[in-house]
């Protein structure tokens, strides 16, 4: 097994680590309605759920 010459600060570890886990999420709008959601996820406005600007499904209605 390999071991280091000198010794790598836990400090630079923990910046390495939570690095990605600090950033924002993206935000898209979509083009249908103009509803602001995050990228590659479907979304309800109205009773429709969309995705990618088109209609996925609908919401039933009880009758």
């Amino acid at each position: 097994m390999a071991h280091p010459k000198r010794k790598i600060s836990k400090q630079r570890r923990d910046k390495r680590r939570t690095h990605q886990k600090l950033k924002k999420p993206t935000i898209a709008i979509c083009p249908t309605t103009g509803e602001a959601h995050l990228y590659h996820r479907a979304h309800w406005h109205e009773g429709k759920l969309y995705y990618k600007g088109q209609v996925v499904m609908e919401k039933e209605v009880a009758v």
